[in-house]
């Protein structure tokens, strides 16, 4: 496998786990838009654009956040490199260029998310947004039930579930992030409302109550979210699902070396300190800096991968 189809296959991964964590991040917004500080129209919608950090691309076609512009911005704008509709289209493309190589399936479902989406409007967001992004959710579904049912478990597998993880991992961190700052110098019913309606957009509410029951509390759920080692949008979960699959590509004894090795260590280590973290960590400014510090680990994580596997003379199967 030649380095640029490696990397192909892992932005493929990245890309489609990125839509769907936009859609379940402007779901989010739409839960806590009723609090307090969300009464201001300009600073209501310029969180969700903070959240993405795409200010400086939004303010050079925008002068004014409104629910419109926004929605437009971040769904639909095809100039917009970040925008939903932008992850697909570049999930499509790099799949196009592996058509002989992986199942069709996948093209089937990518193209028809590509041109669906090519098809909508602002229009059809402000109609229903619940509704929309819900149907992007479920097209993002598809095409993890395509890879998961019918492609072989080699290396173009295990690159697209390294990418997955990975944008997984970095996403559910940028969730939490943004609510934590939305939260900050409220009262705890207030944080707690927020927090629960993250547990919501993942789809995570009746898997957390099975392992907290009525004892809800804003450390039970950031520990839900950050710690627990089965819940599959967790963060600890995403780091143990990354470090298998970098550990399970199959490289020539040629081609093994440190690059390999040291992506393996730091996302083993990432995993190590989820799994000895201390609840005592999920509260205040700790769990601030819990949170900026796995960041900026995923961004450096990401990096490494790049140099390890992308701008090399090959990869093989």
């Amino acid at each position: 496998m030649l380095n640029r189809n490696a990397e192909a296959l892992f932005w493929i991964g990245r890309y489609i786990e990125r839509a769907e964590n936009h859609a379940r991040l402007i779901n989010v917004h739409y839960h806590i838009q009723q609090e307090e500080d969300f009464h201001e129209e300009g600073h209501k919608w310029s969180r969700l654009i903070d959240a993405l950090g795409v200010r400086g691309e939004y303010m050079q076609q925008f002068e004014t956040f409104s629910e419109q512009d926004v929605l437009s911005f971040i769904t639909l704008d095809l100039g917009n490199s970040n925008s939903l509709f932008s992850c697909v289209h570049h999930a499509r493309n790099n799949l196009r260029t592996l058509r002989q190589q992986l199942p069709s399936e996948l093209w089937d479902v990518v193209n028809s998310f590509n041109l669906w989406l090519g098809e909508r409007s602002v229009a059809d967001i402000m109609s229903g947004p619940h509704q929309f992004y819900q149907q992007v959710k479920e097209r993002t579904a598809m095409f993890l039930g395509a890879e998961q049912s019918v492609m072989l478990r080699g290396n173009e597998w295990h690159f697209i579930e390294s990418g997955r993880f990975l944008e997984r991992a970095e996403n559910t961190t940028r969730i939490l992030q943004a609510v934590i700052a939305s939260c900050r110098f409220k009262e705890l019913n207030a944080v707690y409302t927020q927090l629960q309606a993250v547990l919501k957009s993942v789809s995570g509410y009746q898997a957390f109550r099975r392992y907290y029951a009525d004892a809800m509390s804003p450390e039970s759920i950031l520990d839900f979210l950050i710690a627990n080692p089965k819940f599959p949008r967790s963060i600890r979960f995403s780091f143990h699902q990354l470090e298998e699959h970098l550990a399970k590509l199959e490289l020539d004894s040629s081609e093994k070396g440190s690059g390999h090795e040291k992506v393996i260590r730091q996302a083993g280590k990432l995993k190590a300190e989820l799994d000895y973290m201390e609840k005592e960590e999920m509260s205040g400014e700790l769990v601030e800096d819990v949170l900026k510090s796995l960041v900026i680990s995923c961004q450096k994580l990401g990096k490494t991968m790049e140099g390890a596997f992308f701008r090399r003379e090959g990869v093989s199967v």
